[in-house]
């Protein structure tokens, strides 16, 4: 098998994205969501899809919150009995003409509790049903994103960002996670919770009821305002913080080069202009957020007060009860806050759409064009590989590679060499048909790639990069990489071809030892022996090495050398060289420039052709001679 480390996967580990981040997207705190969708209703359409195989438990979770809601809605008409009961016994006590009915009281209040109590244990079912689905859902979309991930051609990430993919399965999930499970119930509780309410209090007074009614324009209005005002500071403070953390990562991630160039003071003073904006708009936005409640509270004092006073003229003309009264003042409470909830979360699920939106375009996004039907099953594969008349792009209208053409015999060493931006390493990626070409084909063994399946291609292939790329784990487990099967024993082998074994047993726990995340507990050099390690143990029938000793010194890159050939014995490899002396025993050299072959031929034989080869290798051999002197 071959060592899975594909091109980006080594970038991911050496390159900083770039500066544009969509961290901090989603939905603001009380002032609004930073973006609205385009397509609200279809969106919400593919997000029902998912929630498909959970309807019945959607239903369930419905019929509870309601239940609780309206349980909960009665429990103040039963405590207005209450109250009535005290006060027309205390009246009467005072009167003479009876006492106070405790027991009645007494009763009417253990009602109220375990109406209350029965309300809580629905909310709580119901709250333990909905956490579960909104769980299932989360970790589907996860799962889809991370499988369309592998599935999207390089050329996507070319144009995008890591840290956007990696927003998609962090921020916009979890904002869809968030509002399935809290939002979505709260929502349906909410407007039973008015309709339950506007109810009782028509049932209480209508007279109140219409005063109590005043109030809702006005919240509404004032919430109006008050959003306009604040949205276009949370716009703004998402967008710097965006900035912010764009910054940080730039600048530790690269704070070698920042210490060594002394770049501090200049990247503390963009933090600086940063951070300032950041500060102001989030101030702004955090107090229009902070005004909100207050002045919702105003309003419904102000509405408590009307209805206070017409209250108890309703109750001196003998139209209205003391406990009807102080329930209505409890009812007109429940009924302004779920509107403002309401409103609110009406602003989040603007957000949640737009997060979802983000999502389903990815999903829906182009993937690599599908494996032929009938993949191509070889039992052997002698490693003759040729290159007809291939032409590519990255962009269409910026062609890197024009009319390549090339024939390798089996078991040849071929080195492609060129100055930079000549094509070598991009005729690698078409090789391992991470690219597709746009004219012309590539063989293996007289079959175009496209026969294979990706995978069953690149099986075919061991790299070695010179960005080299291991993971968090132990020093076995990255050998083992392109061969899990194999045993340990065969992994110490490849170690001691590769010249790694000594170093390694040299660490804490020998092959135990624990790579950190950025793998930067161990050299330079020492990773690259990894990785030669880890192409030897994967035994593939064809090598791909692109300047694989590079990284280390001049008597290791000796002894890799040996262990290189050995292993390049009887294989087809592909060598991309920098350093035109380390490949002058290639069996054929191809030679690169804008994109054609403008040579070919062996070391011998290009060098006395006297063209561009002889040109590179002679400046490259000036360069160590001045060095030397």
């Amino acid at each position: 098998m071959s060592t899975p480390t594909p091109n980006h996967s080594s970038a991911q580990k050496t390159k900083t994205p770039p500066r544009r981040r969509m961290m901090g997207r989603g939905h603001g705190m009380a002032g609004g969501p930073v973006e609205k969708p385009r397509d609200f209703k279809g969106t919400l359409r593919k997000l029902v899809t998912y929630l498909n195989p959970f309807k019945v438990t959607i239903i369930i979770v419905f019929v509870l919150a309601i239940g609780s809601t309206v349980f909960s809605i009665v429990g103040p008409k039963i405590l207005g009995n209450a109250t009535t009961e005290l006060f027309n016994g205390i009246l009467a006590k005072l009167a003479g003409t009876g006492d106070v009915p405790f027991d009645t009281i007494a009763r009417i209040l253990l009602t109220a509790l375990g109406l209350y109590a029965f309300s809580a244990a629905l909310s709580y079912l119901q709250g333990w049903l909905m956490t579960d689905v909104a769980m299932q859902v989360t970790y589907q979309l996860r799962k889809d994103v991370m499988e369309k991930i592998n599935r999207m051609p390089f050329r996507y990430f070319d144009g995008t960002s890591h840290g956007e993919v990696l927003s998609l399965l962090t921020n916009d999930v979890d904002t869809v996670s968030q509002t399935l499970n809290q939002s979505l119930t709260q929502m349906l509780t909410s407007l039973v919770t008015v309709l339950g309410v506007l109810v009782m209090m028509l049932t209480i007074s209508w007279q109140m009821t219409i005063v109590a009614l005043l109030i809702v324009p006005v919240s509404l209005l004032v919430v109006m305002m008050i959003i306009k005002q604040s949205q276009k500071f949370f716009s703004q403070q998402q967008d710097y913080l965006g900035h912010v953390n764009g910054h940080v990562e730039e600048a530790f991630g690269g704070h070698v080069i920042v210490k060594a160039f002394n770049g501090e003071d200049k990247s503390i003073a963009q933090f600086e202009t940063y951070n300032n904006t950041l500060y102001g708009a989030a101030w702004k936005a955090q107090f229009f957020s902070s005004i909100m409640m207050p002045t919702m509270r105003l309003i419904g004092n102000l509405g408590y007060v009307a209805v206070v006073v017409l209250g108890g003229w309703l109750a001196i003309r003998d139209m209205i009860t003391v406990g009807d009264i102080q329930a209505f003042i409890q009812y007109v409470r429940s009924f302004t806050q779920p509107i403002t909830q309401l409103a609110n979360i009406s602003n989040v699920l603007q957000g949640t759409v737009a997060a979802a939106e983000r999502v389903f375009v990815f999903l829906e996004s182009e993937e690599e064009p599908p494996e032929t039907e009938h993949p191509l099953q070889l039992e052997s594969i002698t490693g003759h590989v040729e290159f007809r008349d291939v032409h590519f792009g990255y962009l269409p209208d910026k062609p890197v590679i024009r009319g390549f053409s090339a024939e390798v015999a089996p078991g040849q060493k071929v080195a492609i060499v060129g100055p930079t931006g000549a094509g070598k390493t991009t005729m690698v990626k078409l090789l391992m048909r991470f690219y597709d070409v746009d004219e012309g084909a590539i063989l293996i063994d007289g079959h175009d790639l496209r026969e294979f399946s990706r995978a069953d291609l690149r099986k075919l292939f061991g790299m070695v990069l010179q960005d080299t790329w291991l993971f968090n784990g132990t020093v076995l487990e990255n050998i083992r990489y392109g061969r899990p099967e194999a045993s340990e024993e065969e992994v110490i082998a490849a170690a001691e071809t590769a010249h790694a074994d000594h170093f390694i047993r040299t660490l804490p726990g020998g092959y135990h030892f624990v790579l950190n995340e950025e793998v930067t507990n161990i050299s330079q050099g020492q990773k690259q022996l990894l990785t030669i390690a880890r192409a030897i143990l994967a035994d593939p029938p064809m090598l791909i090495l692109d300047e694989a000793t590079s990284s280390v010194d001049t008597h290791t890159e000796i002894l890799i050398q040996e262990a290189m050939d050995r292993l390049m014995a009887g294989r087809t490899s592909f060598i991309i060289a920098h350093r035109l002396s380390t490949i002058q025993n290639a069996d054929l050299i191809l030679v690169m420039r804008e994109g054609n072959i403008v040579e070919q031929g062996t070391h011998a034989e290009l060098l006395a052709s006297g063209g561009f080869y002889a040109e590179l290798y002679n400046s490259q051999f000036e360069v160590v001679e001045a060095e030397l002197v």
